[in-house]
């Protein structure tokens, strides 16, 4: 029996094929090191991250995110649920905190499950990663399964909004957390400390909407890890993971900028520390390629 259990929610991007796939890839990785096992919560649903701003109402988000909650206390009772994805846990969190000050909401959203046969109870508890990592597994048990030091590496470390703003990692700041900066420092990298753009927003689906508005924070949030001397961008979330990746390209071509910033998860800094090859990281899920890190994957394990 593994020494950590938990329900997981994937997630429609960190699923498998999915935009982030690779995250996941890593993140199971991961978990096998620090002998933690994750069984995925049966039928899950997409959390509704978006579906309120498209109309659908508070209602429909808080059903479809209550519905996983209860296949969760149905399925593996006893286990608190844990998000991959910075927007599922947000999702999940606010879910929680709204139908626990409602009456109402509660028994509105139970009503609707009903149909399903299903009834949340209240009694699951929702967790990012990070937050597992932290409080859970601690920064000394994160060091135990090492093999590899990530030496050399000068690593910026973006929250982003969605894991920093409403709620937040315990006992961190809400203007500059430092858990990724400590994670690095961990696992023998150089964390960029003095990075700026740490909790700024990656433009979100404003990035489709908006593009211009959106391109220039992420514009913002790469050259200052540039200015920090980075070789990469280490994030929690997939959305802004594949924001600050993806549109570099874009912002290129029409601005005239050669920007080239590998952005990665904690994940995959992990599994390489603790051993594993650049294909169990997922490194080959990356647009832009981080050299560096195909450099430590490809060093002996002492």
């Amino acid at each position: 029996m593994a020494k950590k259990e938990y329900a997981f929610y994937p997630g429609c991007s960190s699923q498998l094929r999915g935009s982030a796939s690779n995250y996941l890839v890593s993140v199971n990785a991961m978990c096998e090191k620090l002998d933690v096992k994750l069984t995925p919560i049966p039928d899950w649903n997409c959390c509704g991250a978006s579906i309120s701003y498209a109309g659908a109402g508070e209602l429909t988000r808080h059903v479809m995110t209550a519905r996983n909650f209860a296949l969760a206390e149905q399925h593996l009772p006893g286990q608190d649920i844990v998000a991959t994805c910075a927007a599922c846990w947000l999702g999940a969190r606010e879910t929680k905190e709204k139908l626990h000050a409602s009456s109402q909401m509660m028994a509105d959203t139970n009503e609707a499950l009903k149909e399903a046969g299903l009834h949340y109870k209240a009694e699951v508890g929702v967790k990012h990663m990070v937050e597992v990592l932290i409080e859970d597994i601690g920064y000394e048990g994160m060091k135990k399964p090492m093999v590899k030091s990530l030496e050399g590496a000068k690593i910026a470390g973006y929250v982003g909004c969605q894991t920093n703003r409403p709620f937040g990692v315990a006992g961190e700041s809400f203007e500059n957390p430092m858990y990724l900066d400590k994670l690095v420092e961990t696992l023998g990298g150089e964390p960029l400390t003095k990075y700026e753009q740490k909790v700024t927003c990656c433009g979100g689906s404003l990035a489709f909407s908006e593009p211009d508005k959106a391109q220039k924070q992420i514009r913002d949030i790469v050259e200052s890890a540039c200015d920090q001397g980075a070789e990469m961008i280490v994030t929690p979330c997939p959305l802004c993971q594949a924001n600050v990746e993806v549109y570099q390209s874009e912002i290129n071509r029409k601005q005239g900028t050669k920007l080239a910033m590998p952005v990665v998860y904690y994940s995959q800094l992990m599994t390489l520390a603790y051993g594993g090859s650049a294909k169990q990281a997922g490194l080959d899920g990356q647009v832009i390629r981080s050299k560096k890190l195909e450099e430590i994957a490809a060093k002996p394990v002492k």
